[in-house]
This record gives structure tokens, sequence and C-alpha cells, in this order.
């Protein structure tokens, strides 16, 4: 029943360095069901449900087993540190389908809770398992089939981490400790982005919901209490970045910039062109709206608005090209920039920066003589600049994150004990109320007052609370004083035993129950 932690070496997801990297994860994955069409569409549908109850009810006979270790956290996935863009932009899942992945991941037979994190520069998914090994294998292979990736490509890149190891990295994610730009601010906000549509869909368990929240609370911790974000710079910026270190230095003041797309991080490029000095740029969007909105809030510098369809013609008076876009399709592919007139010859190439996932430049952009592509994955060459001051700020956060992760455990071990709490209160009020009645029958309704009555029922409750003081004190894990974890659920094991209260098997089979009538509607 204790938990077991640190597990992560076991599985291949091993991190290193102060960013949080890991080594691939190599497992095998389940075979996939087979898709029928047609007339068998139905009936395949069937077979499904009724192969998910089966292994429900088989996991229900096999119950003692899964007694001896808790649901565990584990967090799934890949970010810019494991996987190319190319593959982080197919496993990518835009804000608006995360309550439907959600709910699909919670419906997976050994899955209690879930939550997604997808980023331009990760997709990761946290889960809370019934079982280790069967959900992590139910996981990837979910993966597997709404990405189209082939399993034995997606695992070579693939990390995993459990319990602590995973809730001290979504702690580092929200402090922009794992992050391409170290303290860069926005991963904070889609942090929080994930509790608001969680809320929202009703698809946040207790457990990741608790795990979120702290984690917002230790990024908030590492930003206002390090220098963490002084400099720091954030994918957009490190973007412009990009821009005029690729820019012949004589040309970089004149060079003439296109923004496409006009959301949060279109909207960071256009603050950070102006910070360093450039005095126009050329933004074309579906709407006026969103461009007069950050013409009020960035007056230094020029913002002249083109509508989508005067896209093309705004590239090709453009020697620079940020793209910012949600569209799941590029924007621009080889033969849409052939027939663009080349930049002048003082600027050489033209320069495509896109920073979206999925990306809205076709990697054959590249083949255009003319042209240079950059998308997220080159903006390392930005980021490796300041390496030593990176990993200084980032053991100071180290020491924040440590403390949070204690109170968080505290808080989830603290879970563990309260069924038996509860039982053993019920039980000892039933015996209270049964005894109670008894003493009232023989003394006689009609020989007490409404004081005396009460007087008892306060002297049988006063000597029940009394009584469980004790065992209850023992029970307690919320880090409130030097008893351990396994000093407790030894404590509980001992009641669970005395009393025949059979918690932990009523809790289990409470949650099977619970899956098993979800996945036959």
């Amino acid at each position: 029943m204790a938990a077991v932690n640190g597990l992560a070496t076991a599985f291949g997801g091993v991190k290193v360095g102060g960013f949080g990297r890991k080594s691939p994860l190599v497992f095998k994955i389940a075979p996939k069901f087979v898709a029928r069409s047609g007339a068998d569409a139905s009936v395949d549908l069937e077979e499904k449900k009724a192969a998910s109850v089966a292994a429900l009810e088989q996991f229900k006979i096999s119950a003692d087993r899964y007694m001896k270790e808790r649901s565990s956290i584990a967090v799934i996935g890949l970010s810019v540190h494991t996987a190319p863009v190319e593959m982080r932009e197919k496993l990518a899942v835009p804000e608006i389908q995360w309550p439907r992945a959600i709910s699909e991941l919670c419906s997976l037979n050994h899955i209690e809770e879930a939550a997604v994190l997808s980023t331009c520069n990760r997709m990761e998914i946290y889960v809370v398992a019934l079982s280790w090994n069967c959900g992590i294998r139910e996981v990837v292979d979910w993966m597997s089939k709404t990405s189209g990736i082939p399993a034995s490509e997606l695992r070579q890149h693939l990390f995993m981490l459990r319990d602590s190891d995973a809730t001290r990295h979504l702690f580092e994610v929200s402090a922009g400790l794992d992050s391409l730009v170290l303290g860069e601010g926005q991963i904070l906000a889609q942090v929080k982005q994930v509790v608001r549509v969680g809320q929202t869909s009703g698809g946040l368990g207790k457990n990741i919901d608790r795990m979120f929240k702290d984690a917002i609370t230790a990024g908030k911790r590492v930003r206002s209490e390090t220098n963490i974000s002084s400099g720091a710079v954030s994918v957009s910026s490190a973007a412009v970045e990009l821009a005029l270190m690729k820019l012949p230095k004589l040309e970089s003041d004149s060079a003439r910039m296109l923004l496409i797309g006009a959301g949060k991080m279109g909207k960071l490029v256009i603050k950070h062109l102006a910070a360093k000095g450039c005095k126009k740029v050329v933004v074309v969007n579906r709407s006026v709206e969103k461009i007069e909105a950050i013409r009020n809030d960035i007056k230094e510098i020029e913002i002249v608005y083109r509508p989508l369809d005067e896209m093309m013609s705004a590239a090709g008076e453009a020697d620079v090209i940020f793209t910012s876009t949600a569209s799941e399709t590029p924007l621009f592919y080889e033969k849409d920039v052939e027939s663009l007139p080349r930049v002048s010859e003082a600027i050489g190439k033209r320069l495509f920066i896109d920073i979206s996932v999925p990306r809205n430049v076709g990697s054959c952009v590249n083949n255009v003589e003319s042209t240079k592509l950059y998308n997220v994955d080159d903006l390392k060459e930005v980021v490796e600049a300041n390496k030593e001051d990176r990993l200084r700020k980032a053991m100071e956060a180290q020491v924040l994150i440590s403390q949070e992760l204690k109170r968080f455990e505290a808080w989830r071990d603290s879970l563990e004990t309260v069924p038996t709490i509860k039982k053993l209160r019920s039980y000892a009020d039933r015996i209270r109320a049964s005894e109670l009645e008894k003493c009232l029958g023989k003394i006689g309704e009609e020989n007490l007052t409404k004081k005396m009555r009460k007087s008892i029922e306060e002297l049988s409750s006063g000597i029940l609370n009394k009584l469980l003081h004790g065992p209850l004190q023992h029970l307690r894990c919320d880090g409130s004083d030097s008893r351990t974890l396994d000093e407790t659920l030894e404590n509980m094991h001992a009641l669970n035993r005395m009393f025949s209260l059979d918690t932990e098997k009523a809790v289990l089979e409470q949650k099977i129950k619970a899956k098993v009538e979800k996945n036959a509607d």
C-alpha cells in the first residue's frame, strides 16, 4: 500500500541536468484493435464494450493483488528535449479538444483521472492509474492510435515518470525549468489553462486537480522568490533574436517584417520587435479587431494590417516572415514560396521563422534556394548562449520546488487513511448509538427530561471522542509530525484488522465498480 516513488529509472524515464531532460522509454505495446467498417461497425463497438467490461471484471477478481499498491500518478509524454517538431505536431491536441481527450483517457480501463498539457514544445498526459503497468500501456496505445504514429517509433521519444518524479516534473514545467527558454512565463499560463478547462468540463479528479494547482503555486513562487525571470525570454522573443542573428548586421534595422497570426505569441513577437528598435511590422490576420487592440497596447511600433486573402502578396514584400497561427495545415509550401519575388542582395535570403505547432510552413520550403526556414527547434541556438547562468538559476529554483513537492506529497499521503478514519468513526458511532438506545430504554422516556437526555447523549459522544482520539492521531500523515508514511500505514492496517473494517478492499472495489458501470454504458 505504501507509495513507490522514484521508479522512473526502471522504465528509462531518467532526468538529467537541470532542465528535466529524460531519456527515451522503451516498453512493449499491446496489439491495437483492428477497425471494421460498414455493417460490422456496431458489432465491433459492442465487442469492444464487452471486452472492456470483461477486463475490469477480471481486475476485480484479482483485487487482492492490487491492494498492495495505491493508485499511481504518472506522466507520459514527449517534449522539445526528446522529440522533433515533426512528431510533436502529430500528437498536438488543440485546447478545444482537451475535454474530449480527457474523457477518452478516463474511459480507459485502468485510468481514474487524466489531464492533457499540449503546447508548441510539449505534449504530456498526466494520469492516475489503478494499475501501473496496465494504465501506462493503455495511455501509450491511445497516443499511438490518435496520432497515427506507430508505437515502435513513438516509444523511442517518450519519457515516463511516476509519483513524486511525475509531480516534480510538472512543478518544474510550471516554473519554466523544463522550457526551451528557462523561466519563460507563457508555460505557467498554459498550466493554469489546464485547470480552467478541467474544471469547466469536469474532467479533473481530486489528485490531478490538486497537483496542477500546487504546480501553479510552485511556478509563482519560483518567479517571485528567485531572479529566474530577470532577463528571461519567451519563445516569441527567442524567435525575434534568431531572426536578428541571421540577418546581415547592417540590414537588421531596415529589414521588412511580416507577422502572420495575431494571437498571444504573435503579440509577443510584435512587442519584442518594438523592443529591438523595429519601427514597422505588417500583420496578416483574419480580423482587424485584434490588431486594433494590439495597437492600443504597443504604441512604439507602426502596425500595418493586411487581411488573410492578401497573405501571399504581403509575403512577397517581406524579408522576414514570422508565422504563429493555429492552422493545422501549412500556410506555405515550396510552390508558394518559389513564386515570391526575391529579396534584395543585401538581405540575401528571405527568412521564415515558424513558431507554430503544428507547423505553418512546410519543410519543403527549405528547398527554395532564396529562402531559409527555421522552426521552434532551431531556437536552441539562441538559448544555449547563457547556459551557465541557466544552470545556476535552476538550482536556486529547485529548493522551492522541493518544498512545494513535500507539501503535495503530505496531502496525498493523508488521503490514504481517510477511508479508515471514516469507517472507524462510523463503526464506533453505531455502537454508541445502539448502547445509548438500550440505556435510554432501561431508564424510560417518561423519567427523562430533555436536559437529562441531552446530557446522556453528550456523555456518550464525549467518551467516544476521547477513546478515538489516540487511534485517529496515529492515522495522521500530513507532515505535521515526525511520523513516517510507513508507520501511519502500519497503524491503519492494524486498525483494519482489529475492527474488520476491510477499508482497502472496499475502496478498490468501489473504484472498479465505477469503471465497470461507466464502460458498460
